[in-house]
């Protein structure tokens, strides 16, 4: 009897393990397969130069924390600013709706990134502040459904664009992306990490999850030149 009840332990802990294994290798799978995916979807869609960039209606920037842990200057933020005061420089698009997160009165990154532009000689008068920029999905559908826009260009880091685009364009947007200068590897690797997880999450929101953005509110008009 206790031969019995041995061999049953062991056939239960053997199948345990073999699904688990064979759940863990189906999660790689469809994390790795959502990556390249999403990467793929945005060739021919991304520019590493304003000049080079065709012209849209409005530049959409997509959010991040002016400062990184630790207070130091965050280099995402940097970069984006940079890259979308050039766009603006370059005459590419009529005005800048920059998109972040404003949960709380002690953050809020669109009035941080509305300065910052200011900083780099871009006037107040074709800068638009979206507050519920909670993520990057939130920042898309709520261009089009808040902001009635969908002829845009991108503007962040590269693999962030890539996710962006992807959204955008199964949103039937007109958009292309301009790809800010990269973060050196010693600051981004977690980030990097954390998007292969990201593009797995974004493809679940859209085909699966059918997910909406958190907050939408009334339509709003764009201060344009």
């Amino acid at each position: 009897m206790q031969r019995i009840k041995n061999f049953f332990r062991w056939f239960v802990a053997t199948r345990f393990r073999r699904w688990g294994i064979y759940l863990l290798l189906g999660v790689v799978v469809l994390v790795l397969a959502s990556h390249f995916w999403i990467a793929n979807s945005a060739k021919g869609f991304t520019y590493t130069s304003a000049n080079d960039v065709p012209a849209r209606d409005v530049a959409l920037v997509l959010g991040a924390s002016p400062k990184a842990k630790g207070g130091h200057d965050n280099l995402f933020f940097k970069y984006r600013m940079e890259a979308a005061a050039a766009l603006w420089k370059a005459g590419k698009v009529k005005c800048i709706l920059v998109s972040g997160d404003n949960h709380s009165k002690n953050y809020d990154e669109a009035t941080a990134m509305r300065t910052h532009l200011n900083e780099l000689g871009v006037p107040d008068s074709v800068i638009n502040l979206d507050f519920a920029g909670f993520r990057t999905l939130d920042s898309v559908v709520r261009c089009k459904d808040v902001f009635g826009q969908t002829s845009i260009v991108l503007v962040s880091q590269e693999f962030h664009n890539e996710r962006a685009l992807f959204i955008a364009r199964h949103y039937g947007f007109d958009a292309v992306a301009l790809n800010a200068q990269e973060v050196s590897l010693k600051y981004s690797i977690k980030t990097l990490v954390r998007e292969y997880f990201a593009r797995f999450k974004c493809v679940l929101d859209l085909y699966v999850l059918k997910t909406e953005p958190k907050f939408l509110g009334k339509k709003e008009m764009l201060k344009m030149r």
